[in-house]
């Protein structure tokens, strides 16, 4: 963002191409490509977003989803499903890659969003051999190179993780038309699509975003998050979905940063700060009812003694932040805004607002919200997947794994597996899930994308 002393040139928008912003009419001091009429017949209908959330292979359940959303609900109801403001984080950031850069197709889309997961072998995407296995030691012992490097002042591309992503980084880099999102959102068929990572030297959040606006809002940014303009490149959502430590953190510019599910795993806030009238969230968390936590917390317990099965359990809660608290603040001053206007008259949101206006504070308003969450336990999913799958051929790590977490075996959840299974045996199972559970909310989407 202009004036911030952390944001490098190359953080930001990158070369400009003035000769393709005047065929687009695209311009710093107006909205490119979108003409006065057109602004306010935009203006006529609700502002909506996407927010789609992160969790390493448990991504195949969004997919099961939007594949609803996208391709199963226009042929049921005439409604073509249109997103202004699309939020990602991790997993969830490519496909908000995706839902950007093919949002000017009407068709299929969901369909070619699944089969990417559907094609997916655990096997090849993590090449591990025996003689990777062996060369582990010097790995670890190469960090000290790298250190070194990094007192010289070079940057390495790429900072220490345990697991090899490249064929992940090669599937990514294949299966999402890049061009398509600056098109998109030069043309204001997108408004603004958010990438959230982790800046590993600060631990803040910085919310990558590609916007069709001139300007941020001023109030975007809050005070552990960024809100950084920029044009998205698959760097960005190769840096949100660097899970800490299994996969290695990402330079941008001459920062490093790691999976954005550490601080904003469900980015609803940037929705909110960029003006969203409703918001559709697909979560990646089964909600656990009251009368049944303290049964599963006993079982959990009783596997404690898995340092890797605990492990398991830390990244759920370092990277599946339960979405409850943010959709109760917005019911909140939803509920606020209501009251007030019943007591105080209709004036009353228009009077609190313009007292906002000159403190630089986010206006309020009414925001409504669609939650579609896991009907099942994804965990639970992964070690069924490994029990119930003689055929699948996990590769050396991934068995190992699969040995010392005792997943399909003593432990009757995989909570570690289930961000690294990418495999069709387990996507096939969430994808089915997703579109299940989407399905079963065919009203409320349809009322959500009606004017």
């Amino acid at each position: 963002m202009a004036g911030d002393p952390e944001s490098d040139p190359e953080d930001r928008d990158g070369p400009r191409d003035p000769e393709a912003e005047r065929a687009s009419g695209e311009n710093r001091g107006g909205f490119p490509g979108l003409g006065g009429e057109a602004l306010r017949e935009e203006r006529k209908r609700p502002r909506r977003a996407i927010v789609l959330s992160g969790g390493g292979a448990r991504g195949a359940y969004e997919a099961g989803a939007l594949r609803f959303i996208l391709d199963e609900l226009p042929r049921r109801t005439g409604i073509q499903p249109e997103f202004d403001i699309i939020c990602g984080t991790s997993v969830g950031a490519i496909h908000a890659c995706f839902l950007a850069a093919t949002a000017d197709e009407t068709e299929t889309r969901g369909d070619r969003l699944t089969s990417i997961w559907q094609n997916l072998k655990v096997h090849e995407v993590f090449r591990f051999t025996a003689r990777d296995f062996l060369r582990l030691p010097k790995r670890m012992l190469g960090v000290k190179r790298v250190a070194q490097l990094l007192r010289e002042g070079q940057r390495p591309d790429r900072l220490y993780g345990l697991l090899n992503t490249e064929p992940l980084e090669r599937l990514v880099l294949q299966s999402i038309p890049w061009r398509g999102i600056r098109r998109n959102v030069r043309t204001g068929k997108v408004d603004t699509v958010c990438i959230a990572a982790t800046q590993v030297a600060t631990g803040r959040a910085v919310v990558f975003c590609d916007s069709h606006r001139p300007e941020l809002p001023p109030w975007a940014s809050v005070a552990n998050v960024r809100m950084q303009r920029i044009r998205l490149s698959p760097l960005h959502a190769l840096a949100s979905a660097a899970i800490p430590m299994l996969f290695p953190s990402v330079r941008v510019g001459a920062r490093y940063y790691a999976d954005g599910g550490l601080r904003l795993n469900t980015p609803l806030a940037p929705a909110v700060r960029l003006g969203a009238d409703r918001v559709l969230v697909v979560g990646l968390t089964h909600p656990i009812g009251p009368s049944v936590s303290e049964t599963i917390a006993q079982e959990r317990t009783a596997e404690f003694g898995n340092p890797m099965y605990l492990f398991g359990k830390v990244l759920n809660a370092l990277l599946l932040s339960p979405i409850e608290t943010d959709i109760a603040r917005l019911h909140f001053v939803n509920g606020l805004i209501q009251a007030g206007s019943e007591v105080y008259g209709d004036d009353f949101l228009s009077r609190i607002n313009q007292h906002l206006a000159p403190n630089g504070r986010a206006p309020l308003k009414i925001i409504d919200d669609l939650v579609i969450r896991p009907s099942e336990d994804l965990g639970r999913m992964a070690a069924d997947v490994v029990r119930d799958d003689p055929k699948l051929d996990f590769g050396m790590f991934l068995d190992l794994l699969r040995k010392a977490t005792g997943a399909g075996t003593t432990a009757r959840e995989a909570d570690l597996m289930s961000y690294l299974l990418f495999d069709a045996s387990y996507a096939s199972r969430l994808i089915e899930v997703g579109y299940k559970d989407a399905e079963a909310q065919e009203a409320e989407l349809a009322a959500f994308f009606t004017d």
